[in-house]
């Protein structure tokens, strides 16, 4: 397993959910999904969706998709060591 790839492969995939969740906020539709996916497991939604602000939200995108690249890259440099 490449670590290299497997790292732009995770933080690739959590940067993009991030980036999504971001135009969700932006669009308004964020508190929507958020009160419906707390109503599928039966919980009350104590969570409020704050305004959207593009800093936070580019800053949100590159710390998830650097975190996913380090924990691929972690994940694979282990998973080479152990098979």
């Amino acid at each position: 397993m490449n670590p290299n790839k497997t790292g732009l492969a995770l933080g690739g995939l959590m940067g993009l959910w991030h980036l999504v969740w971001g135009l969700f906020v932006a669009f308004g539709m964020a508190q929507i999904l958020l009160d419906w996916i707390y109503s599928l497991h039966f919980l009350n939604n104590p969570f409020a969706v704050q305004s959207f602000n593009a800093v936070v939200w580019l800053t949100l995108v590159v710390v998830t998709a650097v975190v996913g690249y380090i924990f691929g890259y972690v994940f694979a440099v282990i998973w080479n060591k152990l098979h």
